[in-house]
């Protein structure tokens, strides 16, 4: 069937139809059934697909620049290296689906159902994300810097090297997810849920995590220099040989985390809860430790330097008489 002319395509059925290299640029394919269909290499530029079927279609390189999916079922679709960007797929279900080396730049994403897709490689800079479900979602080495993803679901995605540098995760639920070595510099965490996520040599340079639950996080070798981390849950979370010089930990909930070899130079961590915790071979030098909760001269006696650290009377006094030699200026 030839229908590379027409562009009043509404409600069409297609299913299953050889479209490979077709002309649908600026068609109108609203609630067509186009499942099943080859649509490889297509130009479906501009093209309405508000609620049109397009489960497991093939869309491979095909052109979507600027398309409408509204609504649409993607589920299972193959749209490997396809061009998307700026196309709106707001609520969409692209459960499943292949998008491997995608191009979503300022693509909208808000509400669409995104439960085991996979974005290996995919570039979704500047892309809007907001309520997303990515659960279980692969999105190794994918590009989403400057992205929103204010109340997105990403419990247990694997975002292993992705860029993720000034994205807006706000109130997004990162539990268990995978974030080794990932980078979120700058990125707002604001409220986030990242209980028990892996972020292992992860850069957040100036990220800011405000109330963000961080409990049972892995933050090992972490690099959190100035990051916001004020009122904080970092309840047994690993901070072994973390960066958090100059970062903000007032009013943090640091209970029975590990802060072993940790820098925590100039940081301020007034007010924080430091029961349980592990400061063994921190350095403190500079810090601001006033009004801590819970916090004792054992737990204090074996850091590595408490060099003009500010601590509470009842604790500075004490250490001072008993363990001078951490007061003294380091050589390192």
């Amino acid at each position: 069937m030839d229908i590379s002319e027409r562009k009043d395509l509404r409600g069409a059925k297609l299913e299953g139809a050889n479209l490979r290299g077709a002309n649908l640029k600026e068609a109108d394919l609203r609630g067509a059934d186009l499942s099943h269909a080859d649509l490889t290499e297509a130009n479906l530029e501009g093209a309405n697909l508000i609620e049109a079927n397009i489960e497991k279609t093939t869309l491979q390189l095909a052109k979507l620049h600027l398309a409408s999916f509204k609504e649409a079922n993607l589920q299972g679709a193959n749209l490997q290296g396809a061009d998307l960007y700026g196309a709106n797929l707001q609520g969409a279900n692209l459960r499943g689906a292949n998008l491997y080396g995608v191009d979503l730049q300022e693509a909208k994403l808000e509400g669409a159902k995104l439960e085991g897709a996979y974005f290996i490689e995919a570039n979704l800079q500047g892309a809007y994300l907001m309520k997303a479900n990515f659960q279980g979602a692969n999105l190794i080495k994918a590009n989403f810097q400057g992205a929103n993803f204010v109340e997105a679901n990403l419990e247990g995605v694997n975002l292993k090297g992705a860029n993720l540098e000034r994205v807006d995760f706000k109130e997004a639920n990162l539990e268990r997810a995978n974030l080794r070595g990932v980078n979120l510099q700058e990125a707002k965490l604001e409220e986030a849920k990242l209980e028990r996520a892996d972020l292992k040599g992860a850069s957040l340079e100036r990220a800011n995590l405000k109330k963000a639950n961080l409990e049972g996080a892995n933050l090992e070798g972490a690099n959190l220099q100035e990051a916001n981390l004020e009122e904080a849950n970092l309840e047994g979370a690993n901070l072994q040989g973390a960066n958090l010089q100059e970062a903000n930990l007032e009013e943090a909930n640091l209970e029975g985390a590990d802060l072993k070899e940790a820098s925590l130079e100039r940081a301020i961590l007034k007010e924080a809860n430091f029961e349980g915790a592990d400061l063994e071979g921190a350095k403190l030098e500079g810090a601001n430790f006033t009004g801590g909760r819970h916090l004792s001269i054992n737990q204090l006696s074996k850091v590595k330097t408490l060099h003009d650290t500010k601590l509470d009377g009842e604790l500075l006094i004490p250490l001072k008489k008993k363990y001078p030699a951490l007061f003294e200026k380091s050589d390192e």
